[in-house]
């Protein structure tokens, strides 16, 4: 039998994906190749970071306020700086900071209405 051995991308839709992809490269420096797409490689990530794939229950609220059907998570360096950088873009900010011995995470809504998760995992021990 194959087995998966990690995520291969995030494909989603947007009215603009340039401007989108210009949005997310000005506010949180993420480069995009030609294709309007970015590469992340596990060797980049710190430490104690690691991809999820994880289905919630149909009427979770756990996306909200966003009215879309996923969310976005996100491997960052600094929460709070991060948050800073996209609300100055125009992002709505979600709830406080929350921190967890596996990481700090807070949440904004992107200019197309994702909701976005950031996570700076913990360092490890």
């Amino acid at each position: 039998m194959a087995k998966v051995q990690g995520l291969g991308g995030l494909f989603f839709k947007c009215s603009d994906p340039k401007k989108l992809s210009d949005w997310y490269n000005k506010y949180l420096g993420i480069k995009f190749s030609e294709w309007s797409s970015a590469e992340f490689k596990p060797s980049d990530y710190p430490g104690n970071g690691f991809t999820v794939f994880a289905p919630f229950k149909a009427d979770t609220d756990y996306f909200n306020p966003s009215k879309k059907e996923f969310m976005i998570n996100l491997i960052i360096d600094d929460v709070a700086e991060g948050l800073k950088q996209v609300k100055e873009g125009g992002a709505e900010i979600i709830g406080e900071i929350q921190r967890f011995d596996y990481g700090d995470f807070g949440w904004f809504i992107d200019p197309e209405g994702n909701k976005v998760e950031l996570w700076k995992p913990a360092e490890n021990k």
